[in-house]
């Protein structure tokens, strides 16, 4: 006697059925958990902005006061203004020369002191127009050799770092996977650098996914675009980069 269910003429098509239907259940899956999340992190941010801001406002400007429902976004526009306002307020001497007072004064502060340079370097250097921080992506060796990885050029090294080493060095960010805001600072020379065709946000993409989401590759010489799928194809790459 055997637990085999009896083969039917209507059972592949059941199994055939079912399988439709997990796939059907997947692409929606695929197609809706993008944009559900993306929507309720815009939400978030806007509420968070709003509970901020809103209350700057006197009530009996606030929208609601002359509507029956209450409209988000209201914050985010004043947080806007406000940051217009202060940036137009800092570029003349006026503004520079206070915001000079106030950094002589918090640079006294010892613990305040480090975590302000270090918020305001980071921030002048990833929204500083004049550098092309973050937008060149490039393969290095790492963690061994003949491993690599995914990694973005920031800039050259400069100051003791360049001047002890024996060959020009950049630095590099080295992003983890899943999240690409955490990752290693790394020193490496330019010669061990590849540089790389994708974009910073293929790449990053790329980082999130593990490796699933790959982007299009195109060769330099105009042929066909193509996917690097095996270890061969990954090597010419790398020697058309070198």
């Amino acid at each position: 006697m055997t637990d085999d269910l009896p083969e039917t003429p209507d059972r592949p098509s059941r199994l055939g059925i079912l399988s439709r239907l997990r796939n059907y259940f997947l692409t929606g899956l695929v197609v809706a958990a993008p944009v559900t999340i993306t929507v309720l992190l815009i939400m978030w941010f806007v509420d968070f902005v709003d509970a901020w801001f809103t209350p700057m406002i006197p009530a009996r400007y606030r929208p609601e006061q002359y509507l029956d429902v209450t409209i988000p976004g209201v914050g985010v526009v004043l947080a806007v203004l406000l940051l217009t306002l202060l940036g137009a307020l800092t570029a003349n001497l006026f503004g520079r020369t206070l915001v000079s007072y106030g950094e002589r004064l918090v640079g006294r502060m010892p613990l305040v002191r480090n975590i302000y340079g270090a918020l305001k370097q980071i921030f002048e250097t990833v929204l500083s127009q004049s550098q092309n921080s973050f937008r060149e992506v490039a393969l290095i060796e790492y963690p061994r050799r003949g491993v690599y990885s995914i990694a973005f050029v920031t800039t050259a090294a400069k100051g003791e770092i360049q001047a002890r080493a024996d060959e020009e060095m950049v630095s590099v960010f080295l992003p983890t996977t899943p999240n690409p805001t955490s990752g290693f600072l790394l020193f490496v020379p330019r010669s061990d650098v590849i540089p790389l065709q994708m974009s910073v946000e293929d790449a990053a993409k790329m980082v999130i996914s593990a490796g699933l989401v790959a982007p299009e590759y195109r060769p330099e010489d105009g042929g066909e675009p193509y996917h690097v799928h095996t270890e061969a194809e990954l090597e010419r790459v790398l020697e058309r980069n070198r």
